[in-house]
């Protein structure tokens, strides 16, 4: 297909595929069905859905083009404000859809009399701010909003990279709805949601910014960028297939309930990722490098991104069709315990010993990001070697050893149990903090990445070029100062465990993710800026360093002192409210919680003071060596020199003296 027919045509098959593919999979499973009571109509029935697909088709364009155009294109160019118009577009059309779906989803929720009077008004105004459903939309329109502006606005590197992560954050909180239209909150399933909702973003949005740009982008380049965006969609593929796999698990529990509406529904978004698999490894492998050479082989890959499309349409069809879709019925038991009530889950059993090996919880985001981890280290590794450039296997060692304990502290036990025991989570917290960094900053995977991912010529930024930049940018300068990581590494422990950030992670799913992220964030700068050898702007010397863990062991010690004696509860209505029968009582287990910050927590920190000692003593002596090479070559002249200088001194003292 000519790149100039498909850019028109792109669109219109991709709009098509999905709206058809909705129309059937609402007929096929009855989710637009009347309903025996409270109907809201067939307005709402079949616009809810419909409008949810323009939102997620909309969505995908904005944070698909945004992310492309970072990793693809060269600001300043002609392509590179194209796909920022692309985005802004896509952000202004996600503004009215989210909109239209939070207006909608009040109808449907409450099915109220349409009116003018203030009394409507008050409360679609409730439901949009007081009801956590309505809140989703509100945020998710006022977002959209703000980034078209931005999109529309902005051409330089950084605020591209700023605007880009509003529109994937944009996103979450359409990730808190399951496939069943409810309000996800289990824990793993608002995870598998949100990485699948980002994961296929970042996809079809690239996607279609390709189809978008092919007539204006030049034909020398369009073998680099599709192969870039290639490595992309692959990463994404990977994301979406495996969230998707994690969300099915939590919704069909046996293979008869495929048969189902729901499970009907489901295996025809499976084919069509299957498919849009396959032709991506096809292009991939076959197709990309002939491009600039056949005339035939770049008419065979738009003709595969039209099929593409087509595949991408009914694959979101069928996503918004299962949004409306019930999940097959189970029995699921009344949450009638205080556990279940506070965490969605039963009560585990007393903490054996037994249990500290049997026990998971995973957390399929960490579980990613330890996956990817290990991955991303070993190929940089392989690639040092085959190039012959060596790399100490004790650092690959140590770092994958880090991020198996990432996983560990993040989906085993210690993640069953510390919505229980105050005592498991304080061990979790000391372990992210300052455990797992110790093993992961001798890894050093910024110097890694610096020499095994290729530099480009052409003006884009890769992955080498945005680490270049975020080391060297000013917030980087100032978080990476000693002084600036240690305060943020000793002081969040007193702002997060006394005020209601602690509360909030409790609660909410997505503060329990920024708490594991802040402290393992603040645990790697502290100790990086202390023992490591990645590149950072300022480096304090090493007694400065070893003054500064003094006073950080201190100040954590006097913590802990502090939580063990402590005469309240924290989080009281929480940890005491539990109604847990064995084990420590809540207030004896918050005084082995800090008795854990205290004794545990400065183990780490005494063994990065040895380190610093080690570090400091190899110091010298590399000087030392240095000045003794010095003065082999030149034959100590600046001995003799200086011999010299007293030599003359003295003369000229006598002299004065006579």
């Amino acid at each position: 297909m000519n790149p100039r027919a498909l850019r028109a045509a792109g669109p219109a098959i991709l709009i098509a595929a999905a709206v058809l593919t909705a129309v059937a999979a609402l007929m096929y499973g009855g989710a637009a069905d009347p309903l025996a009571t409270g109907d809201p109509g067939p307005f709402v029935r079949w616009g809810l859905p419909l409008a949810k697909l323009i939102v997620n088709v909309s969505a995908a364009v904005m944070a698909g083009s945004l992310v492309l155009a970072l990793f693809a294109l060269k600001a300043g160019e002609r392509e590179f404000d194209g796909a920022l118009d692309v985005a802004s577009i896509g952000a202004a059309v996600l503004t009215v859809a989210s909109g239209t779906v939070g207006f909608l989803t009040f109808l449907d929720s409450f099915n109220p009399q349409l009116s003018a009077g203030p009394e409507f008004g008050a409360q679609l105004g409730t439901f949009l701010t007081a009801v956590e459903l309505g809140r989703t939309w509100l945020i998710t329109t006022i977002a959209a909003a703000v980034v078209t502006i931005l999109a529309f606005a902005i051409r330089s590197w950084t605020s591209t990279l700023l605007t880009a992560i509003l529109a994937l954050a944009s996103l979450v909180p359409m990730a808190t709805q399951g496939h069943s239209g409810e309000l996800a909150s289990h824990d793993a399933t608002v995870t598998a949601l949100s990485l699948h909702v980002l994961g296929a973003a970042v996809w079809l949005g690239g996607l279609v910014l390709l189809v978008a740009l092919r007539p204006i982008l030049p034909a020398a380049r369009v073998p680099d960028v599709l192969l870039r965006y290639s490595s992309i969609a692959l990463v994404a593929f990977a994301v979406v297939a495996l969230s998707g796999l994690a969300r099915t698990l939590s919704s069909i529990s046996a293979w008869d309930q495929l048969t189902t509406p729901y499970g009907g529904i489901l295996c025809v978004k499976v084919f069509a990722l299957v498919v849009m698999g396959l032709l991506g490894a096809w292009y991939r492998q076959r197709l990309i490098g002939r491009i600039g050479r056949a005339t035939q082989a770049a008419r065979s890959f738009w003709s595969l991104i039209a099929v593409e499309l087509a595949f991408m349409g009914v694959a979101s069809g069928a996503a918004a069709a299962l949004a409306r879709t019930p999940p097959p019925a189970t029995e699921t038991p009344y949450s009638s315990t205080p556990a279940e009530i506070l965490t969605d889950e039963p009560l585990p059993p007393e903490l054996s010993l037994d249990r500290w090996f049997t026990t998971w919880d995973v957390d399929l985001l960490w579980a990613f990001v330890a996956a990817a981890g290990i991955a991303l280290y070993l190929a940089g590794v392989i690639r040092l070697r085959r190039r012959g450039d060596r790399w100490p296997v004790y650092r690959t060692v140590l770092w994958v050893l880090g991020m198996l304990l990432l996983f560990w502290v993040t989906s085993g036990p210690v993640n069953a149990y510390q919505d229980y025991l105050f005592s498991l989570h304080m061990l979790g917290h000391m372990l992210l903090t300052m455990g797992i960094p110790l093993l992961l900053v001798p890894g050093a995977p910024i110097t890694l990445a610096l020499r095994a991912i290729a530099k480009r010529d052409d003006g884009t930024r890769g992955g080498r070029e945005w680490i270049m930049w975020a080391v060297h940018s000013p917030y980087a300068r100032v978080i990476t100062h000693p002084l600036v990581a240690a305060a943020l590494f000793v002081g969040s422990l007193w702002v997060f465990y006394y005020t209601d950030l602690f509360r909030w992670s409790l609660y909410d799913h997505l503060g329990h993710v920024w708490m594991v992220t802040h402290f393992l964030v603040t645990g790697f700068l502290f100790v990086m800026t202390l023992t490591g050898i990645d590149p950072l702007p300022y480096r304090m010397p090493y007694p400065g360093r070893l003054v500064t863990l003094i006073a950080v062991m201190a100040i954590h010690a006097f913590f802990g002192v502090a939580m063990m004696m402590q005469s309240g509860l924290m989080v009281a209505e929480w940890f005491g409210a539990m109604g847990r029968t064995w084990g420590p009582t809540p207030m004896e287990d918050q005084y082995i919680g800090g008795g854990v910050a205290w004794s545990i927590g400065e183990i780490p920190t005494l063994i990065t003071a040895i380190v610093v000692a080690i570090q400091w003593s190899r110091s010298d002596e590399r000087q030392q060596r240095r000045a003794d090479r010095h003065a082999d070559r030149t034959d100590d002249a600046e001995l003799e020199a200086y011999n010299a200088r007293l030599a003359r001194l003295a003369e000229r003292d006598s002299a004065a003296g006579r």
